[in-house]
């Protein structure tokens, strides 16, 4: 009997004031009250929006719609495995252009925070460090080691340079107003004792000595050394934010969580835009005076930059949600809190403040800057509506909400009222129920003969294949003379998916762990075959030929479809594009699980067959931006590695209906 063993994973270890139609910066600086640019002390509102996870044709819309919701600033993280992939050979193109992104958002008259890191966590593959930094000679990654230290220094270098190149920085004319180094560190600190307090004065050092013009931050990071300022994180930093650790530091919240990233196996998690909005009121209240939504367009996971677990959809619940469209109340209700706050920030900013009870469970906080200029904000915590008195007058405030009065006197805005609702719905447009329409290609199962790499121990899966694939085989050969043999294989992985072939036939089913190494160990019989002569194979030989293009296709025999198809099975067809300029997805409800590609272009891993505790997918929709597609003959090549069903699948578009 020859066995062979194939092993698949898909992930890797584990950012109403009208300001202008073009941004011109300046001196940004800061003291204990708020960022003070061009010597005006502003309170700002920003939303992260990831311009990997967009088209650059979709930039523009999207970053118009964050200014008409009342945004001052976009915040984006600076993705470092897709800029230097490969140790030296750097990409900014498409949707990599960060340059372009930026001038984009300086053309409508925004600020931008640059969120270097360059670890950046931000749910992407190997927290966004390039995969290629695990192979450096002693390199202990975010710690005072002298090759992480040398490799972090020189990316940040290489992005503040092309920055600087482009005059993007405020210093410059440009509308970067902030940056940030690391990234929440502060959770990971303590594991690295002594080595971490030093390294984050470090890296403190090392980026003020970039000399960016403008100040930079950390984020989650309560011992931020002086002059860089610690922010919050979270969704209640109202509460949960111990401060500046200066007084000369303003109080800025850099991640407002709008909702969460979802995984495969779970339902979205919705999050209020009432709750969202009362607590950027409170942080307000409180002499906040920068809040950044996390996201405000999450945007979607193309090709392999989404890490364990985690769905196409990247926090499709934020105030534009995945295909850039306006999801209400989110987005009418902050926009309506903005307006609130900037008509009455110079009170908020220079006047005095002074909170105290109204009740057992009610607070005032007060901003008085002269007999006129006054500004309150009203809290009740109740679960209940209350009516309190306040200056003589009274005030109904519902359950758990702040009431905004820019005058001490009218309320202009109540963070519990929320009037505009909307719902999106889907519409078919094609179905790709023909078998005709369908070419299949099976994927080449190897053999322990077919194989190039050796080795007599069974090898990481993520060292040996450099994250050029999310594919492994394991291979390894087993003589049994008995007659009627039947052997057990007894697998241990911390993969996400094993399948096991004997003699090209698949032999297991899918295995679900919530790591990734590889393949730990393996018994037939109980007999350990962990350290004996193992071959490898990386990848697919469908993804060496790059099957999933047009020039690729052609590289392979195609054959025509079958009702009964097998794992392991490449699917291809063409399509027109729906007429119209609504989002467009594929609907691959009927499909298990693998990837997908449109004219070569990777949409990303979709994985239908594992469902949420209410036995529904969590994912069956994935965008296909209108960029992407030509107006007829568009290329359409899936990778089913179970047993899904093309004919069910459905060309869909996406459209908000007033609920």
């Amino acid at each position: 009997m020859v066995m062979k063993v194939w092993w698949c994973f898909s992930f890797a270890f584990i950012s109403t004031v009208f300001i202008g139609t073009t941004v011109y910066g300046g001196n940004v600086t800061y003291d204990g009250r708020s960022l003070i640019i061009d010597g005006q002390h502003k309170i700002l509102f920003s939303g992260s929006i990831h311009y990997p996870r967009s088209t650059p044709q979709m930039w523009p819309n999207l970053i118009a719609k964050a200014k008409e919701g009342g945004l001052d600033v976009i915040q984006t993280y600076v993705f470092w495995n897709l800029h230097e992939p490969q140790q030296g050979q750097y990409d900014f193109r498409g949707m990599r252009n960060i340059v372009r992104f930026i001038k984009e958002i300086q053309a409508q008259g925004l600020y931008v925070t640059l969120r270097i890191g360059p670890y950046i966590e931000s749910e992407c593959t190997y927290g966004g460090l390039p995969l290629w930094l695990h192979d450096i000679p002693g390199i202990v990654f975010r710690s005072d080691n002298e090759q992480f230290k040398f490799h972090m220094q020189k990316f940040s270098a290489k992005i503040v340079n092309l920055m600087k190149s482009a005059n993007l920085f405020a210093s410059q004319g440009g509308p970067i107003i902030l940056s940030q180094i690391e990234n929440e560190y502060g959770n990971v600190e303590g594991a690295f004792h002594e080595k971490g307090l030093s390294y984050i004065r470090w890296a403190a050092q090392m980026a003020v000595g970039l000399q960016t013009g403008v100040p930079w931050v950390m984020c989650k990071q309560d011992n931020a050394p002086d002059p860089v300022i610690n922010t919050c994180n979270g969704m209640q930093c109202g509460k949960t934010f111990k401060g500046p650790n200066s007084p000369n530091k303003p109080s800025l919240w850099t991640e407002n969580w709008t909702s969460f990233y979802q995984v495969f196996g779970e339902v979205p998690y919705i999050r209020s835009a009432e709750d969202i909005a009362y607590n950027v009121a409170l942080f307000i209240a409180k002499r906040g005076s920068y809040v950044n939504y996390y996201m405000y367009h999450g945007g979607t996971n193309f090709d392999r930059i989404a890490s364990a677990f985690v769905i196409t959809a990247y926090y499709d619940e934020a105030p534009l949600d995945e295909y850039g469209l306006v999801r209400e109340p989110k987005w009418g209700h902050l926009k309506e809190l903005h307006a609130a706050i900037k008509s009455c920030s110079n009170s908020i900013l220079h006047g005095t403040q002074t909170s105290f009870s109204l009740g057992t469970q009610q607070n005032a906080y007060v901003f008085k800057r002269s007999s006129i200029e006054c500004a309150a904000f009203l809290e009740n915590t109740e679960d209940q509506s209350v009516t309190i008195q306040f200056q003589n007058i009274p005030y109904q405030l519902p359950p758990n909400s702040i009431s905004i009065l820019p005058d001490c006197k009218n309320v202009a805005f109540n963070t519990a009222k929320v009037r505009i609702q909307n719902a999106r719905a889907m519409k078919s447009q094609l179905q790709f129920n023909s078998a005709e329409t369908w070419k299949v290609y099976k994927e080449a199962i190897p053999s322990f003969g077919d194989t190039s790499l050796r080795a007599n121990t069974l090898l990481d899966q993520i060292s040996t294949t450099k994250d050029t694939s999310d594919y492994l085989w394991y291979t390894f050969r087993l003589y049994d003379n008995s007659p009627n043999a039947q052997s057990i294989l007894s697998a241990y992985s911390h993969g996400h998916v094993l399948h096991a072939f004997v003699n090209g036939n698949l032999n297991s089913g899918a295995y679900l762990e919530r790591r990734v190494a590889g393949l730990r160990s393996l018994k037939v019989q109980g007999r350990d075959f962990t350290n004996q002569a193992w071959g490898y194979q990386i990848g697919l030989l469908g993804e060496k030929l790059q099957i999933y293009t047009a020039s690729g296709s052609s590289k392979v025999q195609w054959e025509s479809f079958q009702s009964s198809t097998k794992p392991l099975t490449w699917y291809k067809t063409t399509f027109d594009a729906p007429v119209g300029n609504d989002p467009v997805v594929l609907n691959l409800g009927s499909m298990g699980k693998g990837y997908t590609w449109i004219n070569g272009q990777g949409i990303g891993r979709y994985w239908v067959s594992f469902h949420t505790p209410q036995g529904t997918p969590s994912q069956k929709w994935y965008h296909i931006p209108r960029s992407l597609l030509k107006s007829t003959g568009n290329l359409l090549v899936l990778l089913e590695e179970e047993t899904g069903n093309p004919l069910g699948i459905t060309l869909d578009t996406v459209y908000i209906t007033s609920q």
